[in-house]
């Protein structure tokens, strides 16, 4: 497949970490990227993980993502990593340096929608502790593995995947909302201790995103089980309620991403680029 005009080379010569890489907007993103020449360090946990109630990104489909982006011409390297495992991505990072250098970009792409559906006080510890564990400590973990080279090499991006969730309340989603908020606030804070080693930190915040069958994804078919929603039909009741009457693609995300990634952006940190069809707007 031939890169659009918007991607090709735009990250041409570099090397881009992209973790929760195995499927869905992961996917899209680490395909973004290798249509924009970057090679790539594909990121998942590439198995369950105990207290998330679905399942999780496989091997295979970590496979399958790279086998995508290789085809578009990138040098490839997966690892199989919890972001909650510290000692994990150090030595990944040790690899990654082995094999191409330190990286130029970091996606901080991983993390879960559930357990989730319950009020706040119904929400038991061990449920609040997982997502801030995964959805806000896997992206500290990273910055603190992958930043410090680009600090020393003076450039780097880096780009959180957030959500509208880290922008607005949602009801009976605590957990997640007050770890993507967190994941908003760790963007401001770690883009001024950078900006001066001109390494930028931005995020993300996209709305609905359609479960698109070729990226595996579904993200909302949980957000949908979470809220009791019947999973028949549920891709329209949640378009009903978005001002322009559709629910985002996963390439929406990844052409933004893809954006705050590239020298397009420059000047561009401490920001939140929102991707939502206009459902904050209201």
């Amino acid at each position: 497949m031939t890169a659009s005009p918007a991607r090709a080379g735009a990250l041409e010569g570099r090397t881009a970490v992209v973790t929760g890489a195995a499927r869905g907007t992961g996917r899209a993103i680490a395909l973004a990227f290798a249509d924009a020449g970057a090679d790539l360090v594909l990121v998942d946990v590439a198995g369950p993980v105990d207290g998330v109630p679905y399942p999780l990104g496989t091997r295979s489909q970590l496979d399958h993502t790279a086998d995508a982006c290789r085809r578009r011409g990138a040098d490839v390297l997966t690892a199989a990593a919890d972001v909650r495992d510290l000692a994990a991505l150090t030595a990944l990072r040790d690899e990654v340096h082995d094999r191409f250098g330190p990286p130029h970009v970091l996606v901080n792409n991983a993390g879960v929608v559930a357990p989730s559906g319950r009020p706040v006080d119904q929400t038991d510890e061990a449920a609040w502790q997982l997502m801030v564990d995964i959805d806000l400590g896997g992206a500290w973990r990273a910055i603190k593995v992958f930043a410090p080279a680009m600090v020393e090499r003076r450039a780097g991006a880096v780009v959180n995947i957030a959500s509208v969730a880290g922008l607005v309340g949602y009801r009976n989603f605590a957990g997640y909302v007050a770890a993507k908020h967190g994941l908003v606030g760790l963007t401001r804070a770690a883009a001024l201790d950078y900006a001066s080693h001109n390494v930028r930190v931005n995020a993300v915040c996209p709305g609905n995103i359609r479960d698109e069958p070729a990226m595996d994804g579904r993200m909302l078919s949980e957000v949908a089980r979470a809220l009791d929603v019947p999973l028949a039909g549920h891709a329209e009741l949640f378009t009903a309620d978005q001002p322009m009457n559709s629910l985002v693609d996963p390439a929406d995300v990844a052409d933004a991403v893809l954006w705050l990634a590239g020298d397009g952006s420059r000047h561009v940190t401490g920001t939140t680029l929102t991707v939502d069809a206009g459902y904050t707007v209201r």
